[in-house]
């Protein structure tokens, strides 16, 4: 049977928690302190953690932390419960490594389909480290290289993003880089005048941060999925010893460091002489070869805009005209490219 383990110092609240998951199947065990809750997650080892934050004595922050520091414990999903809405709290629990919010108050539906979110984490993990281990199999030589891999990846804990939800923030001290497992992510810089620009888009098996990892102390663009999406980090002090270890993953994320800034220099060549259709032009074909979904690909009309450098006005003009012209069919935010040949003739 499944365990699940509810750190809550009201009493109402608990005990209609308690209530509703027994009735659904799970055993539970109760704490009213981070204290006890802590001691009780040690002893029983279980499948989910449901935990307060706002409490006497030790707090819901405090209870993740030791709880991340023990090997045995440091991989089981941690779900906040808590009144507190405001933007900084939630980045300092999701920054300690918590996996979902609940805020209070929430109904029995709320409450069940984020624990059942949050018990597919094994199987999602399970799937990454097979598929992770075959696709980058290629990327070590030595076999000591490839064994220590295995051994990292499955150290590592998936966390799932919302969409429109924010993974890092540009300024963000450098924790680490993180995998793509599946969705889709963004990242975006700040320009002086204000303006966000767009500078990556990233699906599954793709690594983002890297830049930032072997540039500084603090990362240097903002990621935010564009979709519900799974991730996996890797710590930059295991990552620094991994590289150092084996001279072939550095030299294959040296390759793809140097294969993001290419495509970021180009885009920055793009602002600066491209005509608007140009750039248009060029920024859907980017996403059509990046996607591998054919010819269709999936964009919002802001996210467009600051990946060309223009407005979303001038992107909604410039796209009615290409349909216009029968380049592209566009129904929400997909865009279907009807004609790549006369895209790409536009585009040169």
């Amino acid at each position: 049977m499944t365990k699940i383990i509810i750190i809550e110092d009201n009493n109402d609240i608990r005990e209609n928690v308690v209530e509703i998951l027994r009735l659904s199947g799970y055993e539970v065990f109760e704490a009213d302190n981070g204290k006890t809750g802590t001691e009780l997650a040690i002893q029983h080892l279980p499948d989910l953690i449901l935990c307060d934050i706002m409490m006497d004595n030790l707090d819901g922050y405090g209870v993740l932390e030791i709880l991340a520091k023990n090997d045995a414990t440091k991989a089981i999903p941690f779900i906040f419960m808590t009144a507190k809405s405001e933007r900084a709290d939630i980045r300092k629990g999701m920054e300690l490594g918590a996996d979902d919010y609940l805020t209070k108050p929430f109904d029995d539906t709320e409450l069940l389909n984020a624990i059942e979110t949050r018990l597919k984490k094994k199987v999602i993990q399970k799937e990454f480290y097979s598929k992770s281990v075959e696709q980058l199999s290629g990327i070590i030589a030595a076999k000591d290289g490839l064994n220590e891999l295995k051994l990292a990846l499955e150290e590592r804990k998936v966390r799932h993003f919302k969409k429109n939800q924010t993974i890092y923030y540009e300024g963000d001290r450098v924790n680490g880089i993180w995998v793509v497992l599946d969705g889709k992510v963004k990242t975006t810089k700040m320009a002086e005048d204000g303006r966000e620009l767009l500078t990556g888009i990233f699906e599954s098996d793709s690594f983002i941060g890297i830049n930032s990892l072997f540039s500084g102390d603090t990362y240097n663009e903002t990621a935010i999925a564009t979709e519900e999406s799974h991730l996996s980090s890797f710590p930059k002090e295991q990552f620094e010893k991994f590289i150092t270890l084996y001279p072939d993953v550095a030299e294959k994320f040296i390759g793809i460091l140097s294969n993001q800034i290419r495509q970021q220099e180009e885009q920055l060549l793009q602002l600066a002489y491209q005509s608007v259709r140009k750039r248009i032009a060029e920024s859907i074909l980017r996403l059509q070869k990046q996607e591998n979904n054919g010819n269709v690909i999936s964009i919002s009309r802001i996210d467009l805009a600051a990946m060309s450098g223009t407005a979303p006005e001038t992107v909604s003009r410039t796209l009615t005209d290409f349909k216009d012209d029968g380049y592209i069919e566009k129904k929400g935010s997909s865009i279907t490219i009807l004609d790549l040949h006369k895209l790409e003739r536009l585009k040169n």
